[in-house]
């Protein structure tokens, strides 16, 4: 079952020079797949995540997540559908400095003027699977970042969504943080079913999915489904890298631990 479809998506930006960063893109995604995005810079990653996470619009072309149309909602139905359906984890983890590593955590339950009591105990199952219950308490600015990137994976699973969207989330965390947060993101897919997209420039990361998808100039290029071994897997996602061309320097120490 298609979770996520996209149908000949374009996305032109307008200006003195128009540039086309989405070209005619179509996919799908089933339920419970992890699925990475990768391509060199300005191949339009990012755009394709804003669209699916309905912060940009298309030109043209259709998306369906769970069988509606976001495009179709209107604003304030748009918001709610958004709340319900759709997880964010981003690089710069993206928490309130204010709020503690809960209040952070219970941020869209909060918004849903859910019961205290059911807040609660959502926040103490999470903060146990992701080794978060000693910090609760404390401020982003006194943890570390993989601790961080962890309470923004709570903040973005405690609502229970069908589809999570992660923009290069490791790419601030060292390789240990990052081993961490990949092992996570990986069990949330298994148990709980939650579909994941990914978009990263680490080969790394991308041997923990099902599939990658790779673009170019906007374009669909390739894709590859995971084997076995994830080191045959991550040896194949370079081989397709390498034919992508794109700046070395795009890619990041090439590590496989």
């Amino acid at each position: 079952m298609s979770i996520l479809k996209l149908d000949e998506v374009t996305k032109v930006y307008e200006g003195k020079v128009a540039h086309l960063a989405v070209n005619l893109l179509s996919f799908e995604v089933e339920k419970g797949e992890f699925l990475a995005v990768m391509g060199p810079s300005g191949s339009g990653k990012t755009t394709l995540l804003n669209i699916i996470s309905t912060i940009d619009t298309p030109t043209s072309g259709d998306l369906l997540i769970n069988d509606i149309n976001p495009l179709n909602l209107p604003k304030n139905e748009l918001s709610l559908f958004r709340r319900k359906h759709l997880g964010f984890v981003f690089q710069n983890f993206n928490l309130l400095p204010a709020l503690t590593v809960e209040e952070n955590m219970i941020l869209p339950l909060t918004l849903d003027d859910q019961p205290v009591e059911e807040m609660k105990k959502k926040v103490k199952i999470l903060a146990e699977q992701l080794n978060l219950t000693s910090i609760l308490e404390k401020r982003p600015a006194e943890i570390s970042g993989g601790q961080a990137q962890r309470t923004a994976i709570g903040r973005a699973l405690i609502h229970e969504p069908s589809l999570i969207l992660a923009d290069e989330p490791t790419g601030n965390l060292d390789s240990k943080s990052a081993k961490d947060v990949l092992e996570i993101l990986t069990e949330v897919n298994k148990k709980r079913q939650t579909t994941i997209i990914m978009v990263t420039h680490d080969p790394t990361a991308a041997s923990y999915c099902d599939r990658v998808l790779f673009i170019k100039d906007g374009q669909y290029f390739n894709e590859i489904y995971k084997d076995d071994r994830r080191q045959t897997f991550f040896q194949r996602i370079l081989n397709v890298l390498s034919l992508l061309g794109g700046n070395v320097n795009d890619l990041s120490t090439i590590r496989l631990s």
